[in-house]
């Protein structure tokens, strides 16, 4: 007999799923990571770009621009073919052979934060050429800062920055990827309750329209070159919508290619392998079937469970909500080189998001041409729930836009670590 809502967050099962907590020793164990880089031996759902998983991320944000999902329009453009939005090298990555983890690091990271929540709250990225077809991506990371503070959703809460040095099989740099994660006790969050007094969202026909509207006018920059020298500070971004939000959009994010990994929701004996692995990952749902606990962005009883009235987003779904609308102003001759982005509030089952920005700089510095924007996200309850900033390179009337140079340290680094994956490889 299935378990009511109240049965299920006063089980036992689930109870000792919101026990764990942040621990002193946690914290200390992650300050003496800081710093240590290490190789990536995951294996993404995408390890090698092609124009289909590129497509497919594509539509799985809700981008249909050409130069990355139609080949024929593409070869006429100055990439010469299709090339990925930015922010998919995150999510493809072959794994990297380095020399075996210290016995001393593998003592640190073992069962460390365990049980513990993690939200990601925002990133930086750095862009430095782009991933194409055939391009298969390795990367290596470790944790640059690590910051103690109480959050007013989760209580305790350790905010670490990790940074992601993502790679090509010939050894360039194509992006840096620093991810702000947040890792909150379950417990806490269940009992703070801060939003559980916001309602689901419902719309008329006449809503539904009025967002229609917003799609409606939306506009792909392509082809047509957007110059520096006609763009002003104070010029609109113009407007953007995506939402209302459904599990439809998660599912559809996760079929593009966003596999969660190292975690992961998997299948049937797969699924069995990965609770050995990784047992506090899975939660028992009403019908006492283990489940992973990321499910909160589909399972709204387990989101409640947690503390949150509802399932929400991925974060890093807004994050390619935004690349898309930063590309789709820039065109096909701009390059995004630098975004950093905040994600302030959380993007419930049924919000609607509004993106807008402004162009805030206009310089030139190292022959480039460059654009400063802000952006930000609105919901349908007139809150901010994300807040961007982006550097834009664009042409200039005679000089093409490019990518800024790899700072030559990093390259060297990126350089070391491929000739030591190469070099395991042959055996």
């Amino acid at each position: 007999m299935a378990k009511s809502k109240s049965d299920i967050l006063e089980s036992e099962e689930w109870q000792k799923a919101t026990e764990y907590e942040i621990t002193d020793e946690d914290i200390e164990r992650q300050n003496q990571l800081l710093g240590f880089m290490s190789p990536s031996k995951h294996r993404e759902y995408n390890q090698t770009a092609t124009v289909d998983n590129i497509r497919n991320w594509s539509h799985g944000c809700g981008d249909d621009n050409p130069l990355f999902c139609d080949p024929d329009y593409a070869k006429g453009t100055r990439w010469g073919g299709v090339i990925a939005p930015g922010m998919m090298i995150g999510s493809v990555n072959s794994p990297m052979k380095g020399d075996p983890t210290p016995d001393h690091i593998k003592k640190l990271r073992k069962s460390l934060f365990r049980g513990i929540h993690v939200f990601v709250s925002g990133s930086k990225w750095d862009f430095y050429r782009p991933m194409r077809p055939g391009d298969t991506i390795y990367s290596y990371n470790g944790d640059e800062t690590c910051e103690v503070k109480s959050s007013e959703f989760g209580g305790r809460s350790v905010i670490c920055v990790r940074k992601d040095v993502k790679v090509n099989q010939n050894a360039e740099v194509v992006a840096v990827y620093r991810i702000l994660r947040i890792l909150t006790e379950r417990k806490t969050a269940k009992k703070k309750g801060k939003y559980s007094h916001i309602e689901p969202a419902t719309y008329t026909d006449e809503d539904i329209a009025a967002i229609d509207a917003v799609y409606e006018q939306e506009q792909v920059r392509g082809a047509v070159p957007r110059y520096w020298d006609d763009v002003e500070v104070g010029d609109s971004l113009g407007k953007m919508a995506k939402g209302p939000l459904t599990v439809t959009d998660v599912i559809c994010f996760h079929s593009g290619g966003y596999g969660f990994v190292p975690y992961a929701p998997t299948v049937g004996r797969l699924a069995y392998k990965n609770r050995q692995r990784i047992a506090p990952f899975y939660i028992k749902n009403e019908q006492g079937i283990p489940d992973v606990a990321q499910r909160l962005h589909w399972d709204p009883v387990w989101a409640q469970a947690i503390g949150n009235p509802m399932a929400y987003d991925y974060g890093v779904m807004r994050e390619n909500y935004l690349f898309h609308y930063l590309q789709d102003w820039a065109g096909d001759d701009g390059i995004i080189t630098h975004v950093h982005d905040e994600i302030r509030k959380f993007n419930y089952m049924g919000d609607t998001q509004f993106i807008t920005g402004e162009v805030v700089g206009k310089r030139e510095e190292n022959g480039q041409a460059l654009i400063d924007v802000m952006a930000q996200f609105v919901n349908q309850r007139d809150e901010v729930t994300v807040k961007a900033t982006a550097t834009i390179a664009l042409p200039k009337k005679g000089r093409m836009a490019m990518y800024p140079e790899v700072p030559a340290d990093l390259a060297e680094e990126a350089a070391r670590m491929m000739a030591r994956h190469w070099e395991l490889s042959k055996g």
